[in-house]
């Protein structure tokens, strides 16, 4: 293939903070042969300089930036003048939907960062767009991809444990990682949905996935317990704070980061003067909105259901999951090495000394398997999905791992289900919140009307 914008597959970036990055460099790096950039699009004039200096010393090229926060039609001049195939969204989330609506009607295919969106409203907005426009519509669930999760989904697919009936899905969050979502932006449901769609829409569409089945009803209770003012006191500080630059107590308080250095200064203390963003706020401030301890119930349309719990001040990070079935019981606990989102470290690395899976066969001896292993972000699955984005000749997949917006739309509508449920005691129905969601297209799964031994007795 000749190495030309004019055969290469042209991509528009819209968000250049951090986690663009794993986009950007494989574009401009391993696939730069198949794909380039055109256009970045943010409201930090600071950052989009950033990215097109990274662009210039990757490919030699810099590709144009258009700023939104100086002029509100940026993004629409962009796709207009730079004519990209696909646009990829990486802004923050509550913006997701308002990219990916207008991307779709101005004739782009899309690629976007999970969640795609924070609740129902927005939810229909693309769902409808995409039907109305037949445009590509791609959910990044890298976790679909890490070697451990697919070994899950095979596991299950070969009917290893017969007929799913019920899920016990525990996810933590330490209090460097989980923390952390206290300090940003996500610390607003206006901007993330809190973390029951931010963070666990990775961990709902993975037992969605895992299921090959869609949510039917939720019903939930979450509260804020942790990351408050009043702990900030039982913690021995006098009071909560503004921030960690300015903060009076810093020198005492465990939570305290520093941006003064490394990436965290790059891309975020030195560019506040264009946006006024704070990348290290209190994690104790009153004006905090999202739970720090969340339980739901999820009810399948085949009638599994899950019992699901979010903590984000654990001592591990990581998750436990087990799932029950009519041929026994299989056990999986991954435990993640610790991370913080712009630190430099890898997000979520699996440690291998923390990481198992165990079937129990219904009265026959439990046995250990060996595990399936990658290299990379989010357990292996960074690398092997940025393959399948980028590169240009697809490999046949049995597990389907690919994600468009029915599997998007599935995964963060149990969480704003959740949301709702938290409010109002009562149980949602999925089907409420977006009426006629299409169900994903999964991998065939072990039938619940296949005929099963008598177990052996006890």
């Amino acid at each position: 293939m000749t190495n030309t914008s004019n055969t290469r597959r042209r991509y528009a970036i819209v968000g250049v903070g951090g986690r663009s990055g794993m986009y950007r460099r494989a574009i401009g790096g391993e696939y730069a042969q198949h794909c380039v950039i055109v256009g970045f699009c943010d409201t930090n004039l600071g950052r989009l300089r950033l990215a097109q200096a990274e662009s210039k010393e990757l490919t030699g090229s810099e590709p144009p930036i258009y700023d939104v926060k100086a002029d509100p039609n940026a993004f629409d001049q962009m796709i207009a003048e730079t004519r990209p195939d696909e646009v990829i969204v990486t802004t923050i989330d509550r913006y997701h939907s308002d990219y990916i609506v207008r991307a779709m009607e101005l004739g782009c295919d899309v690629t976007t960062e999970k969640p795609m969106t924070i609740d129902a409203e927005r939810c229909r907005a693309i769902i409808d767009t995409q039907r109305k426009t037949g445009r590509t519509c791609r959910v990044t669930f890298n976790y679909r991809y890490s070697p451990t999760r697919t070994q899950v989904k095979d596991l299950l697919m070969k009917g290893t444990i017969g007929d799913v009936l019920s899920v016990d899905f525990h996810w933590m969050l330490n209090t460097r990682h989980g923390a952390d979502y206290f300090r940003r932006w996500h610390s607003n449901k206006a901007n993330s949905g809190g973390l029951m769609v931010h963070k666990a829409t990775h961990h709902f569409d993975l037992v969605n996935w895992w299921l090959s089945d869609v949510p039917v009803s939720v019903i939930g209770v979450g509260k804020r317990e942790f990351y408050t003012p009043e702990m900030a006191v039982r913690m021995g500080l006098s009071s909560h704070h503004e921030r960690c630059l300015t903060c009076p107590e810093g020198d005492k308080c465990g939570f305290k980061i520093d941006l003064t250095s490394g990436g965290f200064k790059t891309l975020y203390l030195d560019n506040e003067e264009f946006d006024g963003y704070y990348r290290d706020r209190c994690v104790f401030r009153p004006d905090i909105d999202i739970e720090d301890t969340m339980n739901v119930i999820v009810t399948y349309s085949q009638n599994t259901t899950l019992c699901y719990s979010l903590n984000a001040f654990s001592a591990w990070e990581g998750y436990t999951i087990c799932f029950n079935g009519t041929k026994g019981r299989l056990e999986h606990t991954a435990q993640e090495s610790v991370y913080i989102s712009g630190d430099g470290t890898v997000p979520g690395a699996i440690k291998k000394e923390g990481t198992w899976i165990r079937i129990f066969p219904l009265r026959e001896p439990a046995y250990q398997v060996d595990l399936w292993t990658g290299e990379g972000g989010h357990g292996g699955g960074d690398p092997v999905l940025l393959a399948d984005i980028f590169a240009p000749e697809k490999k046949p997949d049995p597990y389907k791992r690919a994600a468009d917006q029915r599997s998007g739309a599935y995964s963060i509508l149990i969480g704003a289900a959740a949301n709702i449920s938290f409010e109002t005691g009562q149980p949602v129905r999925i089907d409420e919140l977006v009426p006629g969601l299409e169900a994903p297209d999964y991998p065939e799964m072990p039938s619940h009307s296949d005929p099963l031994p008598m177990p052996p007795k006890a």
